[in-house]
């Protein structure tokens, strides 16, 4: 069973719909217990990180984030927040990935970017398997984080930007997966091939 966090800045909607499309198991869940009998978690996240960390803390998921050894994939702010802090607000976040994340300059474009942008793969990682170089996924998003080694895959905007990330056993993507059509779905049944350690089954 996959686990998908519900907070206050979850996009809940649109990835339990691209579960079901998938026929894959799962629960939207902000209680540790039901995360911990999880076989992987999906941390989804729309809006302002500020407010997104105070409702992590409330329900003890930023500690819970913190320690877990599960498979997690982070969406959109749910990646932001996985680094170490951000420009917006000036807001701490869960500090699992190093690096600051900053604004996109609307003297160089307009802000936030929105709409269809390629993403690159820059070295090989199961998350990406069969995702092309140049491959278009939906972003939407006024900040970015940097591109260090962790990334794994790029675009650009007014800024070259992360737009894939892998540390230990936490990945995350800027882009909105579940928004994307077949690439992104590949990308989903990429990440429950790793929660499942080879093609997932409706059953598990």
């Amino acid at each position: 069973m996959i686990a998908i966090i519900d907070y206050k800045a979850g996009n809940l909607a649109s990835v339990s719909n691209a579960m079901n499309r998938l026929m894959a198991r799962y629960q939207i869940t902000n209680d540790i217990k039901a995360l911990e009998q999880a076989q992987a978690v999906i941390f989804p996240g729309v809006g302002h990180a500020g407010s997104a960390m105070q409702d992590l803390r409330r329900n003890g998921l930023d500690e819970w984030l913190k320690h877990t050894k599960k498979p997690v994939l982070g969406i959109c702010l749910g990646m932001q927040l996985l680094f170490e802090s951000t420009t917006e607000g000036s807001t701490h976040t869960l500090g699992i990935i190093p690096g600051k994340l900053e604004r996109f300059s609307p003297a160089l474009d307009k802000v936030p970017h929105m709409g269809w942008n390629t993403v690159s793969p820059t070295r090989d990682h199961p998350l990406l398997a069969s995702i092309e170089p140049g491959t278009h996924f939906y972003h939407v998003h006024s900040y970015f984080a940097p591109v260090t080694s962790h990334c794994i895959a790029r675009s650009e905007y007014s800024a070259p930007f992360a737009a894939a990330v892998a540390y230990k056993n936490f990945t995350g993507v800027q882009f909105h997966p579940e928004k994307s059509g077949k690439p992104g779905e590949q990308l989903l049944r990429n990440f429950l091939n790793m929660a499942y350690d080879g093609p997932h089954s409706m059953l598990a």
